[in-house]
């Protein structure tokens, strides 16, 4: 049985950059082979079971040489299996996937290759330098700053690049850039002719270095700049004091630690990304089913006595509904009940269900809750409160003090993440800037996971999504330094994003 490899490019760093034909490629794979310049989130998108096989190289050292790639590649194909070679960049520039590809030809397997976004065009244009411009440069070119040491001599016409008139980009040269600096001012290049290095393009630590050919080796050396590194030279360079825009977001270069279930982080992660800041996750909770359902779906069948039904969280209506499905039924079960939303995110959550919740306070904490729904006549209401197996009781304790009959109902369990402290003491050990707290209990998982070592908290700037949050992180003997005022992952950017633009920003 023969497999099939796929030649995917991943991009130059930003995992959005990769095509949707190299995610389908990467949600299909059995084997993936994935170079050091990838971003290993995009591993995520892999099946559990397929196996993943690092073979990244750098100048001076490599996992595997290229001959023991492409027999890799070989032998798993050969063994049946989809194999996916994750390439940064494009596959067929400066990425050796012809060669790969001339070795899978050679023994009769088949392949395919997708195409990915070379760091030559995305590290410019996300340091806000475009490679063309009408009235600048009409044409571009791309050379390797890093040949085959076996070449008697350089095979470039740097004699021409120095003369044609447009933008010349230098991939993998930063090692040999005082050589080609020195060669291309010997063949008549100005020393003034506009030059920028671009450090890590289009990844979330990008740095950009700009001055002309004579100095900018100097200027990237004085900036610490180190391997990869992209060279742009030509007057385009001139554009970025316009254009730039991916390091002058609000939030950019700080790393954010988000403490959230892996199943819940992906929107603010998006959020903190599109604000600039590099989302670190860390998922100190983990939303699981109950162990047992029965005395949920017991109440769930006869969910029509109740003439109220306060939803805690979106991970409760998420976990009733599913369980009504499970039932035959749908929102229809609760025709003739008054709904309740403790939030904008749990009233969004039931929207998507095709309700509209009577009841969403102001304010998500227990004082506006009870203030706002003391103007009712509680007395014998039955009320069903759906929540977290470990969550806060004191609306139950307050409602049934006004007369209310009250069932509040574990609908999920919410459970520490095992196995990860040493995970969680790297990323303080890494340097983080900013910890955000979305529930009482991501504080006090992350705090326990620090096995009372708080150091790394004290120093970073803390942000919780509303003030119960807020006192969790207090009573654990924490520094709050921003609370969101609207309480949704939204909400919590937002607050941000204000704070560190010194409260000029808002969301459009």
């Amino acid at each position: 049985m023969t497999g099939r490899v796929y030649l995917v490019g991943a991009g130059p760093g930003d995992p959005g950059l990769i095509t949707v034909k190299g995610m389908q490629a990467l949600e299909q794979a059995q084997v993936v082979v994935y170079d050091r310049l990838v971003d290993p989130i995009l591993l995520n998108a892999v099946p559990e079971d397929a196996e993943r096989i690092f073979v990244g190289k750098a100048r001076g050292r490599q996992q595997l040489t290229q001959p023991e790639i492409n027999q890799l590649l070989v032998d798993k194909a050969s063994q049946g299996f989809t194999v996916v070679r994750l390439k940064g960049g494009d596959p067929f520039v400066f990425g050796r996937g012809g060669e790969e590809a001339l070795e899978l030809k050679a023994n009769g397997l088949p392949f395919e290759i997708v195409p990915g976004v070379t760091s030559a065009i995305a590290g410019p244009a996300y340091a806000g330098i475009p490679l063309t411009h009408r009235g600048i440069s009409t044409t571009f070119t791309v050379v390797s700053g890093s040949e085959d040491p076996s070449k008697p001599e350089s095979t470039i016409p740097w004699e021409v690049l120095a003369k044609n008139g447009g933008t010349l980009v230098v991939l993998m040269g930063w090692a040999s850039l005082e050589k080609i600096l020195a060669t291309l001012q010997q063949e008549g290049l100005p020393s003034s002719t506009p030059a920028a290095l671009v450090q890590w393009g289009t990844w979330s630590d990008q740095r950009t270095v700009t001055g002309n050919i004579g100095n900018i080796l100097e200027e990237g050396q004085k900036a610490g700049l180190t391997p990869p590194v992209i060279t742009v030279i030509g007057a385009v360079v001139n554009l970025r004091e316009e254009l730039a825009w991916f390091d002058t977001r609000i939030l950019f270069g700080k790393r954010v630690l988000v403490t959230r279930s892996r199943s819940q982080a992906s929107r603010l992660c998006t959020l903190l990304e599109q604000a600039g800041a590099n989302a670190v996750e860390l998922p100190t909770i983990q939303i699981v089913p109950l162990k047992d359902f029965s005395l949920l779906d017991a109440t769930l069948e006869k969910i029509s006595d109740y003439q109220w039904v306060i939803f805690a969280s979106a991970n409760s209506v998420k976990s009733v509904f599913e369980r009504l499905e499970l039932q035959g039924k749908d929102a229809r079960a609760l025709a003739g009940t008054t709904i309740g939303a403790i939030g904008p995110a749990t009233a969004q959550a039931l929207d998507r269900r095709g309700i509209t919740a009577d009841f969403v306070p102001s304010r998500s904490v227990a004082e506006t809750i009870l203030d706002e729904l003391s103007g009712q006549d509680w007395n014998g209401v039955s009320v069903l409160l759906p929540a977290s197996d470990i969550g806060r009781d004191e609306l139950e304790k307050e409602l049934s003090a006004m007369g209310a009959q009250v069932n509040r109902l574990a609908a999920y369990r919410n459970v520490p993440v095992e196995g990860i402290s040493d995970l969680a003491k790297k990323a303080f050990l890494d340097g983080i800037d900013v910890v955000t707290f979305t529930s009482s209990s991501t504080v006090r998982n992350l705090v326990e996971m620090l096995e009372g070592d708080l150091a790394g908290l004290d120093a970073s700037f803390i942000a919780c999504i509303g003030p119960v949050t807020a006192a969790t992180a207090r009573e654990m003997g924490l520094r709050v330094d921003l609370e969101a005022t609207e309480h949704t992952v939204e909400g919590l950017v937002d607050a941000l994003t204000n704070h560190f633009a010194g409260g000029k920003l808002s969301r459009k």
